[in-house]
C-alpha cells in the first residue's frame, strides 16, 4: 500500500506530459510498477492512483448499488474520463486534454501527496485553494481528527 508524502512543482509540456519527480518515484512500492490511473478530482484537480490502489478503489465502487441514481451519477462523474497511464522511458506521464481542461491546467502544476494517491493541480488554483483553507486549518483538524486521534507523542515523558 502506498503512503505518499511531498509536494512538487512541475511543468506540463506541449504534449500534456510531466516528469514524475525521482523522490516521488522512490515512494512507489517496488512491486507496483509505473502504471497509474488518472481521474477527475472532487475539487478542480486530478487524482493520480498507482494501479494497485486504483484496483482496491475500483473493487469498492463496483460493489455499489447501480439501482441508486446517486450511485450512477457518482460513477459517471468519477469514472468517466479516467485513464490508464504508464510512464515512458523518460519517466513522464501523459494527461489527456479532457482531464487537463477539467483541472484548468495549462503549464505549471503542483503534484501533492494524499496518502495512497497524488493530486495534480494547476499551480495557481492549488495556491488559491490552500490559502482559502489555511485560516480554518486548526478547526478542520479538530473536526476531522477530534478525540479519535492519538498522538504518538502522548505517552512520552
Amino acid at each position: 500500500m502506498a503512503n505518499f508524502i511531498g509536494e512538487y512543482e512541475l511543468s506540463i509540456d506541449a504534449k500534456g506530459r510531466f516528469l514524475l519527480p525521482s523522490s516521488f518515484r522512490k515512494q512507489i512500492p517496488k512491486d507496483a510498477g509505473m502504471e497509474f490511473v488518472v481521474s477527475r478530482g472532487f475539487e478542480q484537480c486530478l487524482n493520480l492512483y498507482p494501479m494497485d490502489e486504483w484496483n482496491i478503489l475500483s473493487e469498492k465502487i463496483n460493489k455499489l448499488n447501480d439501482f441508486n441514481p446517486k450511485v450512477r451519477d457518482f460513477k459517471r462523474l468519477f469514472l468517466n474520463g479516467a485513464n490508464i497511464v504508464e510512464s515512458d522511458a523518460a519517466g513522464r506521464l501523459l494527461l489527456t486534454k479532457t482531464l487537463l481542461e477539467h483541472a484548468g491546467i495549462s503549464k505549471d502544476i503542483v503534484l501533492t501527496a494524499q496518502g495512497n494517491k497524488m493530486e495534480i493541480w494547476d499551480k495557481a488554483a492549488h495556491r488559491a485553494h490552500i490559502q482559502s483553507k489555511m485560516g480554518d486549518f486548526s478547526d478542520l483538524a479538530n473536526e476531522v481528527l477530534g478525540g479519535g486521534f492519538i498522538s504518538p507523542f502522548e505517552n512520552l515523558g
